[in-house]
């Protein structure tokens, strides 16, 4: 008996399709708080189909991108000064903003954008 394909229609940006427990690791491992209302999305659901109040954070994130919450000032500034949201963050870039703020706070220098704008 040959298995049946399953087809999911898909817009512009791709289905999700990691699962519920990585999910549930990544939430329980870096302590979202209850408050928060972490939600895991629905079947089919793409990143653009955040609810309103919400904002899709991927998880490589935080498993290559080593990004934790709550967001530290510097990613803020970070963020501000460049005019894009968090949700427009590659894992590659937030390897480099992190890796920055941790070279910089390792050596008892304070991070800012000017800095990181010298190197990058």
């Amino acid at each position: 008996m040959a298995e049946e394909e399953t087809h999911v229609e898909e817009g512009p940006l791709s289905v999700l399709k990691w699962d519920q427990g990585l999910f549930e690791q990544i939430t329980r491992g870096f302590r979202f708080p209850p408050e928060w209302d972490a939600q895991y999305p629905r079947q089919g659901q793409t990143a653009a189909d955040a609810p309103t109040g919400y904002i899709t954070l991927f998880e490589d994130f935080f498993l290559q991108g080593n990004f934790r919450l709550p967001a530290t000032k510097f990613m803020a500034h970070i963020l501000h000064y460049y005019g894009f949201h968090i949700s427009q963050m590659s894992p590659a870039g937030m390897v480099r903003v992190r890796h920055f703020e941790f070279l910089c706070r390792s050596h008892g220098i304070e991070p800012t954008v000017e800095k990181f704008r010298v190197f990058y």
